[in-house]
């Protein structure tokens, strides 16, 4: 699920440059990249392998891939090292790949200690991506901490997730960084629906992630994989309370908010630890390569009263309720309407920041209180602090192909700067929806 974002107190020299030492001059700059925060368990069973603030334990189990990543700034020369030891009496042998080279490795010291593997060429900025995998016949492959940088190549710029874990930031990092576009609002309009498109190419259904299509200042309403089989995937739509707390429990009885109407086989609930508020979802099979439409009304009930209702549309063409929430505001003297429009692209797994995903959203329009539908076809792209305070660089964002796109994770190479603007071609003609028949979609008690 999206969380929302705990504000990070970042200073710049660790969130873009991870431990490095400065040695004398008459020895090769080094920086050291912590391998808790950085390293992902990337084929074999995950849970076989513990990765935390002691590094890598327990690792045993030959089918097991262990894959870091950090991104340098400088090409040229890079030698890697070890920090780690074995464990027990035997050697511990590996296999490490990085560059297209392979090296086999053996540990042999009982004690903490530095551990050579070889040297590679950077051929050019980016990030460098470490596989390591145990030999077959070892019992125990070792117990790691961190790569050792030395040469050209660790002389410049190495971003990676730091040690220091201040603000949770190995937790944030390992999701990697959140995308969002925002679809700027008409002057002088007041907006009572939202309507968007979104298509999730094929392969990019990646495990653990939110695709949300409609969002306003509230809440969001989207798409999930929160499994791996077809029925594990869900519409959510969430409208937070006005009453700020991470604990739905804490929140004052004035200020709860409360279910209006119910969609068939919607679940309704409450959530917390990211502003609390109501949550509502329904499993649908929605399918990468196809599209989804979306509408999300936000109209006031009242100066203190606003409610809010997400309807979804599914690959047999059927509109359906998700839900409806009143939200009261008490002492509020003004009216609420759809305000913040944006899609945003997530991943809420920390084991899997290492797989890129990718998104579409086409087509948006708006409906003023007076019904008329207005395309918007202008996006600003924007990241998180995750992106912001620069230990992830694999953002991106933009049009493509009529549409505008969302891109996160899986380490590759190339951002998009926060605030940067795109257009789409206008499609001129507006959805065939009609509002009225959606407000008499019949409610589930």
């Amino acid at each position: 699920m999206m969380l929302k974002r705990i504000v990070f107190l970042f200073v710049a020299a660790l969130s873009t440059v991870i431990a490095r030492a400065d040695a004398p001059a008459s020895e090769p700059t080094t920086a050291t990249v912590p391998l808790f925060g950085n390293t992902y368990v990337t084929a074999g069973p995950k849970r076989a392998v513990r990765i935390d603030a002691e590094g890598v334990r327990g690792w045993t189990d030959p089918t097991n891939v262990l894959s870091t990543y950090f991104s340098v700034g400088t090409p040229g020369e890079l030698k890697l090292a070890l920090c780690g030891k074995t464990v027990g009496e035997h050697p511990a042998r590996i296999e490490v790949t990085v560059g297209g080279e392979r090296f086999a490795v053996e540990v042999t010291n009982s004690e903490p200690g530095i551990i050579p593997v070889g040297t590679i060429r950077v051929e050019r900025p980016g990030y460098v991506r470490v596989d390591m995998r145990g030999a077959a016949g070892c019992c125990d492959f070792g117990t790691y901490t961190a790569l050792r940088l030395s040469g050209e190549a660790a002389g410049g710029r190495v971003t990676a997730i730091p040690e220091e874990d201040t603000g949770n930031w190995t937790y944030w990092g390992r999701r990697g960084p959140s995308v969002h576009m925002k679809y700027p609002a008409p002057a002088g309009e007041r907006i009572r629906y939202f309507y968007n498109e979104v298509t999730v190419p094929e392969g990019e259904d990646v495990l653990h992630s939110y695709y949300m299509v409609n969002g306003f200042n509230g809440g969001y309403m989207g798409m999930q994989v929160n499994g791996p089989e077809p029925d594990q995937r869900r519409i959510l739509f969430s409208v937070w309370s006005g009453y700020t707390t991470d604990n739905p429990q804490e929140i004052p009885e004035e200020y709860r908010v409360r279910r209006l109407r119910r969609g068939e086989g919607v679940h309704i609930g409450e959530f917390g630890n990211e502003g609390s508020g109501g949550q509502s979802y329904m499993y649908y099979p929605w399918e990468a390569g196809k599209t989804y439409r979306f509408i999300t009304e936000v109209r006031p009930d009242g100066p203190e009263r606003t409610v809010f209702t997400g309807y979804f549309c599914g690959h047999d063409g059927k509109w359906r309720l998700v839900a409806s929430f009143m939200r009261p505001d008490p002492g509020k003297q003004h009216e609420t309407y759809y305000t913040g429009m944006h899609s945003f692209l997530e991943n809420f797994d920390p084991e899997m920041g290492f797989e890129m995903r990718k998104v579409y959203f086409g087509n948006q329009w708006a409906v003023t209180t007076d019904g008329r539908w207005i395309e918007l076809t202008e996006g600003v792209f924007t990241i998180d602090n995750t992106g912001n305070s620069g230990i992830r660089l694999d953002y991106d964002g933009g049009e493509e192909q009529g549409r505008f796109y969302l891109r996160n994770c899986g380490f590759f190479d190339g951002t998009v700067p926060y605030g940067a603007r795109f257009s789409r071609p206008a499609t001129g003609a507006a959805p065939r929806v009609d509002l009225d028949a959606l407000a008499g979609i019949p409610t589930v008690e």
